[in-house]
């Protein structure tokens, strides 16, 4: 149906039909595999490893084997790849997205990094620019015999590794930083090394490195185009505040992508403009009834900077930390109606916070996620890396 000004409009109930679908969260709608869900979605986030696990085994027709199925991605077939991404933050892409990444955004975080190591260094009186590249090429040669590696076993083969300088003196949150954790960040920002398996299970935060997997420089604009294209696709429609704030980019550049795909404009009932892509083709059949438990820092819960139309503002001091993450959220029919936790027993459980149309039938179908979720976790236990409120109460 068209808006006043004639152009497409695009309502609520057609956004969260549209979610079940293209997010792979309607029963009919589940993927195959881990590589389909990121495919999906784009990106998986990743600050918190467990994320990536619980984000797929809730997207997953039989998630059974949702562990073992989503290391073979990382770290076997190198389907999936772990690094950073759009705002500074770390995702799992498909390894066929690296290089639009790459050079849509990392590239100028990049910059920024190294020039901030660089300056931290000479503020402290360590070696100049010169010496931190001569360790940067050892470190690359000795991750490249190794296979993977722990930042230990990198400063094992190359010493300067573990220098140390002061950072930030005299300020209050003035410390020592090691060599290796800057290094490796910004080698990590500028595409030259990627997360490998984690030390211990795959809740772990710690990992090793290794070498990123070669891909094509790409013109920086036609990337964001296409990272801008990608997304609007599955996540459309979006306003340019929620475009400006996933991409982490400048308005200016923003604009540009939209230019550059010719995306379609497009009323929303929350006010202002949406856009999807140019062909993008409306959801019109009804969805049938879906529940999910949606892991913390989801990318269908953080996808977006505008989020009422699926999040009511009074459930917020409940489900998101002190920095605007995320927890555990619990979703009815294309809106999040509470938050759950896992206890130390093993034991799933949900908390609803909005009770309006929670009937009989979505608390079954909750309960029965509840139940799906707790069967592939088996004995395995995760606590978000970053807690909220329900999470916590809920898990004691």
């Amino acid at each position: 149906m068209g808006g006043e000004d004639g152009r497409r409009h695009i309502g609520v109930a057609e956004r969260r039909a549209r979610l079940a679908l293209r997010h792979r969260l309607a029963p009919s709608s589940r993927a195959a595999a881990p590589e389909d869900v990121a495919a999906s979605l784009v990106a998986l986030h990743g600050s918190d490893p467990a994320t990536v696990y619980l984000a797929v085994g809730a997207r997953l027709a039989e998630p059974a084997d949702t562990v073992a199925r989503t290391e073979r991605a990382l770290y076997e077939d190198r389907a999936l790849v772990r690094m950073h991404g759009m705002r500074h933050t770390v995702w799992s892409f498909p390894t066929d997205l690296t290089a639009v990444v790459h050079a849509s955004t990392s590239l100028t975080v990049a910059a920024r990094e190294r020039a901030g190591l660089l300056k931290d260094m000479a503020k402290a009186g360590a070696p100049d620019a010169a010496w931190l590249t001569e360790v940067e090429e050892s470190t690359l040669a000795a991750l490249s015999r190794r296979g993977q590696a722990t930042a230990t076993e990198l400063a094992a083969d190359e010493p300067r590794l573990r220098e140390q300088f002061a950072y930030a003196a005299g300020k209050s949150y003035e410390g020592v930083h090691t060599v290796s954790t800057r290094l490796l960040r910004v080698l990590g920002v500028e595409g030259k090394v990627v997360r490998g398996r984690p030390l211990g299970s795959w809740t772990s935060s710690q990992f090793r490195w290794a070498l990123a997997p070669a891909h094509p420089e790409l013109d920086a604009a036609e990337a964001q185009a296409e990272l801008l294209r990608r997304w609007l696709a599955t996540c459309g429609p979006a306003t340019e505040a929620d475009l400006k704030w996933w991409t982490g980019w400048r308005v200016t550049e923003v604009r540009r992508a939209l230019a550059a795909i010719v995306a379609q404009a497009v009323s929303l009932d929350t006010g202002g403009t949406g856009y999807v892509v140019a062909d993008d083709q409306p959801v019109t059949a009804p969805v049938e009834p879906w529940a999910a438990l949606l892991p913390a820092l989801d990318p269908t819960a953080m996808g977006w900077k505008d989020r009422d139309w699926y999040l009511a503002p009074e459930l917020r001091p409940h489900l998101f930390d002190y920095s605007g993450n995320v927890g555990p959220t619990v979703w009815w029919n294309g809106r999040v109606v509470g938050g759950w936790a896992q206890r130390a027993d093993g034991e799933i459980v949900c908390r609803i916070l909005d009770e309006q149309g929670v009937d009989r039938e979505a608390k079954a179908a909750i309960e029965a996620e509840a139940a799906r979720l707790r069967t592939w976790l088996g004995e395995a236990r995760v606590t978000p890396r970053f807690r909220t409120p329900v999470e916590k109460q809920l898990s004691a």
